[in-house]
């Protein structure tokens, strides 16, 4: 049996994956990938969360959302005071510029894709075949070292969005996986699909990156201070981004 990876990926996304319908002030789809090696999530990514939660909330239980927080919703509504919220976005900012995590980016331009591609396949499959490859390639790069953690199992960590997309999600994960020429091969992926009221360290930090990243694509002019936090964790292949850790379709 193969070993468990050092690794773990929490997977985000920010728009809708569908191609009908397209609204045109946000007509991208995003799917970001957070890579974080296990002995990093634990001792310090989680108890960061944790301690942050405990100081603004007084528990531990509240599930970080990008869309409440940006909007002062549900548990989020004292942010409605604007002293109180800079003071919880400077925190959480903080936080996660000093979180030990990697990242890899993929937007789909959807009014692109469909002029491009007379059937073109789901969004939210051509970046997860576009994430995975990158994940693997930034694998072998860091563990030229260590070549015991090549053929381990890595786990990519997902939201369970509906019995119907979980399964279509699934089938496609194989087909990407199990491809005889696939460049991914080396490593075994394991897809684990988490609820979405799953109160997970990883997944909310990764829930917190993919808007911004599609926001400064779409409007690379628009002030983006999340987006300048982010680019710092975004990967580089011998100091080059796009392509690599940004990638932009079609």
């Amino acid at each position: 049996m193969a070993a468990f990876s050092e690794h773990i990926v929490f997977v985000d996304e920010s728009g809708s994956a569908t191609l009908s319908g397209i609204d045109s002030e946000y007509p991208i789809f995003v799917l970001a990938f957070m890579i974080v090696r296990k002995q990093d999530y634990t001792r310090e990514i989680v108890p960061a969360i944790q301690e942050f939660k405990l100081r603004h909330f007084g528990h531990d239980q509240v599930i970080l959302h990008e869309r409440e927080i940006r909007k002062d919703l549900g548990d989020f509504r004292f942010l409605k005071e604007k002293q109180r919220k800079k003071q919880f976005i400077d925190e959480l900012s903080n936080l996660i510029e000093n979180a030990p995590i990697q990242l890899i980016c993929v937007v789909i331009n959807k009014e692109e894709l469909k002029a491009k591609y007379r059937s073109p396949s789901s969004p939210y499959d051509i970046a997860l075949k576009f994430g995975l490859e990158r994940i693997h390639d930034l694998l072998i790069r860091e563990n030229e070292w260590k070549r015991n953690e090549e053929n381990s199992i890595v786990h990519i960590i997902v939201e369970k969005r509906g019995k119907a997309e979980d399964s279509e999600l699934e089938l496609e994960f194989r087909r990407i996986s199990d491809r005889e020429n696939s460049t991914i091969r080396t490593f075994h992926f394991r897809l684990v699909f988490a609820d979405k009221k799953s109160n997970s360290s990883g997944l909310q930090l990764a829930d917190l990156i993919a808007r911004p990243v599609g926001l400064r694509v779409l409007r690379p002019l628009q002030d983006n201070r999340a987006y300048e936090i982010l680019e710092k964790k975004l990967v580089r292949n011998n100091g080059i981004l796009d392509g690599h850790g940004l990638k932009i379709f079609p």
